[in-house]
């Protein structure tokens, strides 16, 4: 899979270290580069881009003003020389960002990230065209594909660049490198829900709640403030099943 990429930063220097970067990764392809944000504006557009590289301080329009503004298809990586700005980042659906100043090593981990979604979602499709509904995924995990049946998970935990995907009867999670944001886009709504900054888990392995905190053994996933009200709302409907 080629990942159609464009580079947005108003630092010349940094443009152009981008740009090498770019270069030298098999599975990108550069389809532009602009100093600022209203320059791009203009073009992309007419463009069909999967990955943005974007600088977040830059004038006039900053890359999370300009975030809101790119089309729904395109995931965006932020590069910034400010930390505060990552969880903003995610706020806007960014599949990671980079701090400055950026490595080689750091810019292809979250490339391949986005590389991994990309086959992810493709993987979605051709899945959903075959059995009209999805049933399990690839993730990548230790340089290896493992296929995952989505009946089979009971939870999945965000840590800052990978997830963890906690199944039944398995002795240890699957770690893979890739965003909670990100999977959950992936994953069908109807079978799961975000619960907590961290924390996506299946409804129907749902089996009791206490204290604010959903119980998988002696495991206890909390329930935070921002995901009450649909994991209410959950609840509520299926009482009502349970009543019907």
């Amino acid at each position: 899979m080629t990942l159609k990429c464009c580079i947005i930063d108003d630092e010349p220097l940094a443009l152009n270290l981008m740009e090498s970067y770019v270069q030298k990764t098999p599975f990108l392809e550069l389809s532009g580069k602009y100093s600022s944000a209203v320059e791009a504006m203009h073009e992309l557009p007419d463009k069909h881009i999967d990955l943005l590289f974007l600088d977040i301080q830059m004038p006039e329009l900053n890359g999370l003003e300009y975030s809101k503004m790119v089309d729904a298809h395109t995931r965006i990586i932020f590069t910034t020389a400010f930390e505060q700005y990552a969880i903003d980042g995610y706020k806007v659906n960014a599949l990671d960002y980079l701090l400055k100043p950026i490595s080689y090593t750091d810019f292809l981990q979250a490339a391949n990230k986005a590389l991994h979604w990309f086959e992810l979602l493709q993987q979605r499709e051709i899945s959903k065209q075959e059995n009209g509904e999805l049933e399990s995924i690839f993730v990548k995990s230790d340089y290896k594909l493992i296929q995952v049946e989505l009946k089979n998970i009971l939870y999945i935990e965000g840590l800052k660049d990978y997830i963890k995907i906690y199944e039944e009867n398995a002795p240890r999670p699957l770690l893979s490198l890739m965003s909670l944001k990100a999977m959950e886009e992936l994953l069908p709504t109807e079978q799961f829900i975000r619960v907590h900054r961290s924390y996506i888990v299946r409804k129907d392995k749902i089996r009791s709640i206490d204290r604010g905190r959903i119980v998988f053994g002696k495991n206890y996933i909390p329930i935070s403030d921002s995901y009450k009200p649909q994991v209410q709302a959950f609840i509520d409907k299926h009482s009502k099943n349970e009543r019907d």
